[in-house]
């Protein structure tokens, strides 16, 4: 009996000519998530990705024999790994063993006895995707459900609400055994959208737009604008935290800081203080587009959020990013704070968006911002500014 750990392909299957190349990158995202937790194989067949602890005896990966796994094999750290990478639907640890029905039988009382013994209610659902198996699916579930009540007889059949479905599948390579499967991911494998540049700040809303574009297959590269000495050093930290957390899912993640003092004095000293928000939003979009022109990215990602301050009204946002060519994509732009704080939680952002350091968006706040901007207000404010100057010398500084 053999532990491995089975991920089910969610969108890829729908992929058509590009599935194999879908296919590729999780499987290159799987490799390199797991390769700081030991040695895995890690390969895909009939839409189902294999996680198998490397041995050093036994016979090969693709055998129908199977030897039990290094007692060292961090499969615990390995399944938590592998529930956070976009591509997969669902995960499951399973037990392989060799396709024959007692071989079946004997391995599911022995895998799940901890989750037999702890159950009222059971089911065992089959699924032969090798035809040449000698029973249908029906006929192994029957065979396998009525041993296993034998054998633990405080269970009762339960095709409706079983507490426990014990699944079979009958594969090319072997048969496997496993129970209820965990959630996964979802999304599409990181690297297979493009590349954006997504402006991370230190609250609860852009490291959440962040994972949702990555779940969509971005590769992210993360701009974090700080304005010391009026924001701290701390500040720079927190979002170096969120970045390392965000990492698990987004995959390679290094924030670019741009120092953002200078462009913020300036516009404070020569522009209305009811648009300095907007203009300094609009410095922000000219900086993050010169940056992912040089890196290749085709878009710039924000945590905008429709209506909840007063640059995110429709007139301010779309003032904001006339300055730029590259399209703006605003994953939560009609979500509203609980669901934007409840993703937060789940994803493990939540406690680090709300430590008590500001970042360069409260800095010089207007006492009365204008909601509603209009573009030809804001532009002949900026004309008292050096604005290539500016935006050159804050990315150079940095870069």
């Amino acid at each position: 009996m053999d532990d491995i750990i089975l991920l089910k392909q969610g969108e890829i299957i729908l992929k058509g000519q590009n599935r194999r190349e879908f296919e590729r990158k999780l499987l290159d995202n799987i490799k390199r998530r797991l390769a700081p937790i030991g040695k895995f194989n890690v390969y895909s067949l009939q839409s189902t990705v294999y996680v198998e602890p490397v041995r050093t005896t036994g016979t090969a990966v693709q055998s129908t024999v199977y030897v039990e796994p290094l007692e060292t094999a961090p499969m615990e750290a390995a399944f938590d790994a592998v529930k956070t990478i976009f591509g997969a639907n669902s995960v499951m640890r399973a037990a392989a063993c060799e396709k024959d029905k007692d071989a079946i039988l004997e391995t599911a009382a022995v895998y799940l006895k901890d989750s037999m013994e702890a159950a009222k209610t059971f089911k065992v659902e089959s699924k032969r995707a090798d035809k040449r198996f000698p029973m249908n699916s029906i006929e192994l579930s029957q065979y396998v459900g009525g041993e296993l009540q034998d054998r633990f007889p405080h269970l009762k059949p339960d095709m409706h609400t079983p507490e426990l479905i014990v699944t079979v599948e009958v594969r090319d390579m072997a048969a496997y055994v496993h129970g209820p499967a965990e959630r996964g991911a979802g999304g599409l494998p990181v690297g297979t959208g493009g590349r954006m540049i997504t402006l991370l700040s230190g609250g609860i809303d852009s490291p959440v737009a962040s994972y949702m574009m990555a779940k969509r297959g971005v590769t992210l590269i993360p701009v974090h604008f700080y304005s010391h000495p009026y924001t701290s050093v701390q500040a720079k930290e927190k979002v170096s935290e969120l970045s390392n957390i965000l990492s698990k899912y987004c995959g390679r993640f290094n924030t670019q800081f741009i120092s953002f003092t200078k462009i913020q004095e300036d516009i404070r000293k020569n522009c209305p203080e009811a648009l300095l928000t907007v203009i300094m939003r609009r410095f922000m979009m000219r900086i993050a587009e010169r940056i992912a022109i040089k890196h290749g990215c085709s878009a710039i990602v924000t945590g905008d959020n429709l209506g909840q301050v007063a640059s995110q009204t429709t007139e301010a946002l779309a003032v904001s990013q006339q300055c730029i060519n590259l399209p703006v994509f605003r994953p939560l732009i009609a979500f509203d704070k609980r669901e934007i704080t409840d993703i937060a939680r789940e994803i493990g952002t939540y406690d680090t968006s709300i430590l008590p350091f500001e970042d360069c968006c409260t800095v010089f706040t207007p006492r009365h911002p204008r909601t509603k901007p209009k573009l030809p207000d804001v532009e002949a404010a900026e004309e008292k500014l050096d604005i290539e100057d500016l935006v050159e010398d804050a990315i150079t500084k940095d870069s």
